[in-house]
């Protein structure tokens, strides 16, 4: 019987540790400081995220493990390998360009400093322990971390309406699924009699009990389904984008769907290897229906006369779900390594949305309508800002000079032919070409003569340094991964055991 006494390596739960602490200390901080200084706070977040991603410089040998039970490592419930690394980078980094988006829109008459800091450190916290994750309990108690702290995010804006719909909504769906997804992990648990990944793997399954297995398994992907906004669960994508803050709509667009990616894939590939013929179909139905009503909803949403600038990009994230869904259907059916595939285009989207996202926050200061109309001429009065954003939605598009999303679809759209899965191949550069409509159409939207001439900022109103800095390092990020596409695949190729 192994011993229920656990080492714990320190070193290797830095990265989360130092987040979850960080939200302790600016929560408490927020009843001594001052109103005028409430900006420290974010600064504090700031640099609490930024030594949590320097934290993990120390671990890039991806070869420690903790919380084990005797015996070696054999069953452990948190281990800091490449791949959570990887994950736990593009958690963290995404977090602190949203820190930066932020700080403008907080304290004063804006989003309530204290509460506001502390509830986006606790989710990223979560959201960074759920790929270190090996265990189905820690899984789940690292996804409820993640999102508990988003719905009141979304709905942070007192007194707003539509703010407090669109938190309702994300946190009515959310619990349902989670609901989903804890009854799956009983069926689990009752078939193999253990919660760690490797050990399902490996456990032998009475013949009686491989229909609960099998139904454990369906139910157990609902939930990380439902957070990468997989259709059919993502109803409440659109209405929360655009209740949400426009820092937290670019949150949840990638972080989100870093929590949720990532536990597809250690479920799949860790935990239930042995019923790939299970959820390889399901991953791949799942994959070929969100690209396919993502790219849909966005072409209806751009010939709409509402033309909603972060409706469109709520329905371009949940298509980008479906190209990021499509190898790990197809790990179900080669030995090769395709996860890090999603793990590559993770990186490059998380770049470029959270980019396109903060170009969104910089238009909305002047254009509070939110609507593509307001992008009309930004050339002509904000030159640097129009060709960053252009930048961002080619990259979306895969078309030069957006090298990176380029590649990351080439290298998408080719683990779907080494699969064998040829209709899914053929349906991906389908929809590839549909979204070149949106994306160009937004595009000449920037260079357009306005329709009224310019008119100078009023005196006093300048963009936030914090703001322009996360645009000008996700644009400088998605540059320098278009110089070196290689580098990226590299980085997260050969990502897992």
């Amino acid at each position: 019987m192994s011993s229920l006494v656990q080492s714990v390596d320190w070193l290797a739960i830095a990265p989360p540790t130092i987040v979850a602490a960080t939200a302790l200390i600016v929560l408490v901080s927020d009843l001594f400081v001052p109103e005028r200084h409430k900006p420290l706070l974010g600064w504090g977040t700031v640099a609490g995220l930024a030594a949590a991603v320097l934290m993990l410089l120390p671990l890039r040998k991806g070869d420690r493990a903790t919380f084990c039970l005797s015996g070696g490592h054999s069953a452990c419930s948190y281990t800091a390998d490449h791949f959570t690394l990887v994950i736990q980078l593009l958690v963290i980094g995404g977090a602190l360009l949203t820190a930066l988006l932020s700080i403008s829109e907080t304290g004063g008459d804006g989003l309530p400093a204290g509460e506001y800091w502390f509830l986006l450190l606790a989710s990223a916290s979560g959201a960074a322990l759920l790929p270190a994750s090996r265990d189905l309990a820690t899984l789940v108690v690292a996804l409820e971390v993640a999102s508990l702290p988003a719905f009141a995010l979304v709905g942070i804006r007192r007194g707003n309406r539509l703010s407090a719909e669109a938190a309702l909504k994300f946190f009515l769906s959310s619990v349902t699924a989670t609901a989903v997804m804890l009854l799956g992990v009983s069926f689990v648990y009752a078939a193999t009699g253990t919660l760690h990944l490797t050990r399902i793997a490996t456990a032998q399954v009475d013949p009686q009990l491989d229909t609960l297995a099998q139904a454990g398994v369906v139910l157990t992907l609902v939930g990380f389904a439902f957070k990468t906004a997989a259709a059919p669960f993502h109803f409440w994508v659109p209405d929360t984008y655009v209740g949400a803050p426009l820092p937290i709509a670019g949150y949840l667009s990638v972080v989100g769907k870093a929590v949720g990616f990532s536990g597809l894939i250690l479920v799949t590939v860790i935990a239930f290897p042995d019923y790939a013929d299970v959820w390889g179909p399901a991953i791949a139905a799942l994959a070929a229906l969100t690209m396919t009503v993502g790219n849909v909803a966005a072409l209806r949403q751009i010939a709409s006369r509402a033309h909603s600038a972060v409706r469109l990009l709520a329905w371009s994230s949940v298509a980008q779900a479906g190209y990021l869904l499509v190898p790990i259907a197809a790990a179900a059916y080669t030995s090769d390594d395709e996860i890090g595939s999603t793990v590559a285009y993770a990186l490059m989207y998380a770049v470029v949305n959270l980019g396109a996202f903060g170009v969104a926050a910089l238009v909305a200061r002047t254009g509070p309508g939110k609507r593509i109309t307001d992008y009309r001429g930004l050339y002509a009065t904000r030159p640097y800002t129009a060709l960053a954003m252009a930048f961002f939605l080619l990259c979306l598009a895969g078309l030069p000079p957006g090298i990176i999303g380029l590649f990351a679809k080439v290298v998408v759209f080719q683990s779907a032919v080494d699969a064998g899965l040829g209709w899914l191949a053929v349906l991906m550069a389908v929809n590839v070409v549909l979204a070149l409509y949106y994306y160009l159409r937004w595009t000449a939207v920037l260079f357009r003569r306005p329709e009224h001439p310019p008119a100078a900022a009023p005196a006093g109103q300048r963009v936030p340094a914090p703001l322009t800095a996360a645009v000008g390092l996700a644009a400088a990020a998605g540059v320098a991964l278009s110089g070196a596409p290689q580098l990226a695949l590299h980085f997260a190729s050969g990502s897992l055991f």
